[in-house]
Formats: C-alpha cells, structure tokens, sequence
C-alpha cells in the first residue's frame, strides 16, 4: 500500500485556507457509524456553542470511506451557524489511528488552541463531555486530557484485563481508560504526534489510543482525567471474535514497551491521576451479554493448536499451571484463571516480544486465546456483582500486575535484588 506523507486530501488544504485558524478543534474518526454519527455532531456542536461562546471552533469529520451514508448523516447533523464542520476522508492507511492523524495535522495548519476527539459510536455523550475535555487544555491545567467513566461490568475487557494493569504497572500512573477514545490534548502533543514515524505500523489502526496516552505520560506532558458519567456505545460481547483490534492494541503496549523501557525498568512512584469534576445524573448502565460458552471453546480449542508454542514461549510453573487449567475445563471442572497467572503470562510475552524474530503479529495473536480464558475467569467472577462491585475486582487486578512487576523485571535481567 502507498505509504502517504499527509492524511489531509486537497480540499481540505483549501478549506484551512479559506477559515484561516480556528480555537478549538473537535474530531471525529468514524467509519459505517451512520446511526449514531448525526447524534455525536450534534452534541458536540451545541458544548462548543454553549461552553465555549467566545473562541472560534470546527467539527471535522475524519472518515475511513464508509460504504453507508455516514458521511452524508455528518453534514446533515444540525449545528449553530457559528460552528464550522468538515467532512472528509482521510488519506493513507485504513484504520482508526490514520484517522486522527489527519486530525493531528489539521489542528497545527489551523494554529488551535486545543483539540478534543470523540468516538463515533457514543449515545450517552452529552454537551457537557465537550466542555470536560476541552476546558482543562484551554486553561492550561493539562496538556492531556483522558476520559474516565462508568462502564457496564463486561464492557472493555481489553482496557481491563490487559490495557489499564499494563499500564499502571508499568509507568507507575493510574490511567483508568487509557484507550477510552475520547482524549483533550494541546496543540504541541499534536505536532509530536504528527513527527512520530509510526504510520505504517499498528498505531496507524486500533493502537491509536493506547500510543497516545502512553506517550503523553512519558514524554513529560501534564495528563488529567475527566469524569464523562456513563459510558453507552456500541459494545460488543467479550466473547466476540475481536481479531485485529486484540492485536493491535496489544502490538502497541508491547512496541511502547521498548519505546519506554528507560521509565518502567526502575521502582516508579505510584501516581494517583487528578480526576476532575463530578456528575449529578447520568444514564444507567446498559447490560452487556457474554456467551460463556464461546469463551471457553476459544480458551480450549485455541490452547490445543498453540500447546507447543506456549512450551516455547511460557515459564515452566506458569505454563505447568495453563495445562491443569485446561485439563480442568476439559472435564467440566471449575479451575480459575486467576489474575496472578494472567500477570506473569502477559509479562512472559512481553518479554518474548522483544527478543521475538519471527512474525510479531502472530506471536501476540496465540495469546487471544489465553486472553479469552482469563475473561471467562473474569465473568464467572463477577457474575452476580454489580458494575462498581465489578469494579473492585479489576482493581485489585491492577494491583497484582503492580506487585508482579519484579517478575517481568527478573526476565529482563534489570531487577537489582
């Protein structure tokens, strides 16, 4: 595929000419999103017309070439007169990442002030996220802004299970949604952004968010969260088939790994992350269904096919340990995949991934199906909790990946006994 030294198409170039600048940019990365696009607009058109009166703002619309009629839903959307939008398709690789690179490149042409983006798929966003996600840049208080919401129990299990644990373990920084999809940051994270030479790899795709957020936190930017309320998009069954997106996120953490390995090699100092201001009525959580069933048959049958990888790829006791799980579940028993197995094997993989030279993809897709007999663990768990009683538990995860860090340090030959 062509490799494509700027997302932004022509007509776009001539738009900024005509507008000049702009305060605030709002973008929305969409792709087949024509159900809810026109409602996501709309919201963000009337926070940045309330909240925002006396600063010149743009909506820009930055879509991967829907085959629906997103495109035409995002022109359609009623916004005030004062509020510019654009729609467009972005250029270069298809994915999400691409998407906000176009955004990136649009706010420096346009001298903002502050950029926010905003996921396609929300039907709980009000008026009020804008001006949540936006404030804090404009005042100066953050140079990042990341969401933090409430969350149906077995909704984001990626963010959960892999993502947040990860992250707070390694960088030492309680980012509750570090991939939420809807970020404030100032314009010089843009412009850093825009100068990584990462747009022929997975942050080009699903990465996006988790590249983000992890190069806010490590190259010095201030990051805050922001209470958003109730978190309704378009969820999906953990149990579903989440293929590339699993690896591209995952590919991600681990490529940052390497990256930042200067900032999660030594003994951080935990940061608790200011999380600013508070709702007083938010939706109630929509339910989420997990097929159980699903769960163990990937767990199980992907776990007979990569056996011998696993010997290849494990440590001894942690693998010794997967066997009597799996032999378990296949005599209809109810071993746990507890969170202290599932921290050392993402560590071992880690650890793998950096020395890995064969095909990376393929090493991080053989842990999907791990990844699926944690979160049966998980949901079992959880079952007949409620989402914030859930939520303890995903806490006290995070803190078993904190104290198995050692562990990961020890297979990386820089932990000082």
């Amino acid at each position: 595929m062509r490799k494509y030294e700027s997302a932004i198409r022509k007509n776009v170039v001539w738009w900024v000419d005509e507008i000049k600048s702009v305060d605030i940019l709002v973008g929305i990365p969409c792709y087949n999103c024509e159900d809810s696009i026109g409602f996501v607009v709309e919201q963000v058109a009337r926070g940045l017309a309330e909240y925002f009166p006396d600063h010149t703002a743009a909506i820009f619309i930055s879509d991967g070439g829907s085959l629906d009629d997103t495109r035409e839903n995002a022109y359609q959307a009623k916004i005030p007169e004062n509020i510019l939008r654009r729609v467009t398709i972005y250029r270069g690789f298809p994915g999400k990442g691409t998407s906000f690179r176009a955004v990136f490149e649009l706010a420096i042409m346009l001298k903002v002030k502050a950029i926010a983006v905003f996921d396609a798929d929300l039907r709980s966003i009000t008026p009020e996220w804008v001006k949540f996600i936006v404030e804090p840049i404009l005042d100066g208080s953050a140079g990042f802004v990341a969401p933090y919401y409430r969350r149906h129990k077995f909704d984001g299990t990626i963010t959960n299970q892999i993502v947040y644990p990860m992250t707070r373990a390694l960088y030492g920084v309680d980012i509750r949604q570090p991939i939420g999809g809807d970020f404030g940051f100032c314009p010089e994270l843009a412009a850093y952004f825009v100068k990584e030479d990462v747009w022929d790899t997975d942050v080009a795709r699903f990465g996006i968010d988790i590249w983000m957020t992890t190069c806010a936190v490590n190259e010095g930017f201030k990051v805050v969260q922001t209470y958003l309320g109730t978190k309704i998009h378009g969820a999906k069954d953990p149990a579903s088939d989440l293929g590339p997106m699993f690896r591209q996120v995952v590919s991600t953490v681990f490529y940052l790994m390497g990256k930042y390995e200067r900032n999660w090699d030594r003994d951080n100092p935990f940061q608790a992350i200011q999380v600013n201001n508070k709702i007083d009525e938010e939706p109630k959580l929509e339910a989420i269904s997990v097929s159980m069933n699903d769960l163990y048959e990937e767990f199980v049958e992907g776990y007979r096919q990569f056996r011998p990888m696993y010997d290849e790829i494990l440590n001894d006791n942690n693998l010794a340990r997967l066997d009597e799980i799996y032999n378990s579940w296949v005599e209809n028993k109810e071993a746990e995949f507890d969170s202290e197995l599932w921290s050392k094997i993402l560590y071992d993989f880690a650890y793998i991934y950096q020395q890995w030279q064969r095909n990376k993809r393929r090493l991080v897709d053989i842990i999907t199906p791990l990844y699926f007999g944690r979160v049966k663990s998980y949901c079992q768990q959880v079952m007949n909790m409620t989402s914030d009683e859930a939520e303890e538990v995903v806490q006290e995860q995070a803190k078993v990946f904190e104290q198995n860090k050692s562990y990961l340090l020890k297979r990386f030959d820089i932990w000082d006994e």
